[in-house]
């Protein structure tokens, strides 16, 4: 794992952790490897902007100020006029991250909410995830640190898929988590980490061309596990 994207995701798990003085510490860290040339502030901007999906307005924010103390980068220009265009962007982000699932992902999250099934790919995919200043292997690295430190088996396993699908090797999937389980001090959460992404592993390796061959959700014989892994926004 490349320097940069290393002391991100250690400043997502601080967050993710709700670790103050460690998000403070790992962010100190990534303002260094921004002044030394190995990583753009813009890609620090995105990874805290997207956690809001995943953490919730208060986190982000109180991240972004941490950021904005340490690092003295004063907030970037707003993006405007992309609105239009967000449900479009949306749908293909979605499906680079679900593949074939796409469709089954959306029925299932429209039964819980259809409200929610909408802002997924408009607000969640489109606004957010769609915007450029990190690759979207990236962004699924950073997401998934969030998803390892709270526990969130089920959409865990839909991230690290996506990462699959999306270009990152599984021995960076393998660092990422090394450095997640040191924010997790729970042995059984370490534990549901490790055994979720076996199963993305073993998933991949039997398919023999990666997780974008996956049943979709809840459909063939993969039964109720399959589509509870899938019933969830991200």
């Amino acid at each position: 794992m490349r320097r940069g994207l290393r002391a991100l995701v250690r400043a997502s798990a601080a967050q993710a952790a709700r670790d103050r003085e460690g998000l403070e510490r790992e962010l100190h860290a990534v303002a260094a490897v921004v002044e030394e040339g190995e990583l753009e502030a813009v890609a620090v901007e995105e990874a805290l902007v997207q956690s809001y999906l995943f953490l919730g307005y208060p986190a982000a924010l109180e991240a972004l100020g941490t950021w904005r103390r340490v690092s003295g980068h004063p907030p970037p220009e707003p993006r405007g006029g992309e609105s239009v265009f967000w449900n479009e962007r949306g749908d293909v982000v979605c499906r680079r991250v679900y593949g074939d699932q796409m469709e089954a992902l959306r029925r299932n999250i429209a039964g819980l909410h259809p409200d929610m099934a909408r802002w997924m790919v408009e607000e969640g995919y489109g606004k957010v995830l769609g915007r450029d200043g990190l690759d979207l292997g990236e962004r699924e690295v950073l997401i998934s640190t969030l998803l390892a430190v709270q526990d969130a088996p089920r959409q865990l396993h839909s991230h690290l898929r996506g990462a699959l699908r999306n270009g990152v090797a599984p021995t960076l999937v393998e660092q990422l988590l090394e450095e997640a389980e040191g924010w997790i001090p729970d042995a059984e959460v370490r534990a549901r980490v490790r055994e979720t992404w076996k199963v993305v592993r073993e998933g991949r390796r039997s398919s023999g061309r990666g997780p974008s061959v996956s049943p979709a959700c809840g459909a063939g014989n993969q039964g109720q596990r399959e589509e509870d892994e899938c019933s969830s926004t991200r």
